[in-house]
């Protein structure tokens, strides 16, 4: 499965990235300042090509997790997982009973708005609804294997931007140190039966989480797709003597979420 990031607060990017086949857009509200409307209007645009919604609350938001649900996300994504007793708590809040006690509210596109029976509902949302945890710091890599043992817990997600920072090599992805950390992330979510996903930011990053067994690679972004397109624009017609004014002292190298 391959994700990209919506940076763009905005329904039709949503509805174009779905259209054009990419299988799953990640909807970031632990850093961005996204409201729940806004998130509920790119989930509906984005059924449109029915692409899957992986939606991240800020670490500890547990009671927002149904309300991402009910607003038509598929997958969360639980950002700085450090322990499987943290891990329990997302599958208590993500879950309905037996696993969790996520409480019952029919009248949303999760259901969708009542028109399936109740007890079909509620076992197919626990069948089907992806649960992810992230494993962002070096001691959260040393619980990794605890933490995707957590029944009801679906994939392990290596985030290599916070990693990095914590390790002390702060956006090097192609470090010893990062590389290492995903391979056993990997191993770890794998040997506990469970899956395993990582964010990249190229091709080559992409093929290594692959061979390591990844079920979902994330990359790029709205925002980053639409700055090269003007990037690559203005190369072009600086060919023809455009001259284009610069807001920016230089242009930024990778950027990871």
């Amino acid at each position: 499965m391959l994700a990209t990031v919506a940076h763009f607060h905005d329904p039709q990017s949503a509805e174009l990235i779905g259209l054009l086949g990419i299988d799953c857009l990640w909807i970031d509200l632990e850093h961005q300042p996204l409201g729940m409307n806004q998130l509920e209007n790119m989930t509906r645009a984005a059924r449109v090509s029915d692409m899957d919604v992986m939606a991240r609350p800020a670490r500890g938001e547990f009671m927002r997790m149904a309300r991402l649900l009910e607003a038509g996300a598929s997958i969360i994504m639980y950002p700085r997982c450090e322990s499987a007793e943290e891990a329990a708590q997302i599958v208590r809040a993500g879950k309905f009973p037996p696993l969790g006690v996520r409480g019952m509210f029919t009248a949303s596109p999760d259901n969708p708005y009542c028109m399936t029976p109740l007890t079909d509902y509620l076992r197919q949302a626990n069948e089907e609804t992806v649960l992810l945890a992230q494993i962002e710091s070096p001691h959260a890599v040393t619980q990794a294997r605890a933490i995707a043992e957590v029944e009801g817990i679906d994939m392990l997600f290596f985030g290599p931007g916070d990693f990095s920072m914590m390790a002390g090599v702060p956006g090097q992805f192609d470090s010893d140190v990062v590389r290492g950390a995903m391979a056993e992330t990997a191993l770890q979510a794998l040997a506990a039966g469970k899956r395993f996903g990582t964010l990249v930011t190229n091709l080559a990053q992409a093929r290594r989480a692959l061979d390591l067994g990844a079920s979902i690679v994330a990359y790029g972004g709205d925002l980053h797709f639409v700055r090269q397109a003007v990037i690559d624009m203005k190369r072009d017609f600086s060919e023809l003597g455009i001259v284009f004014g610069a807001t920016a002292t230089g242009i930024p190298g990778e950027a990871a979420v």
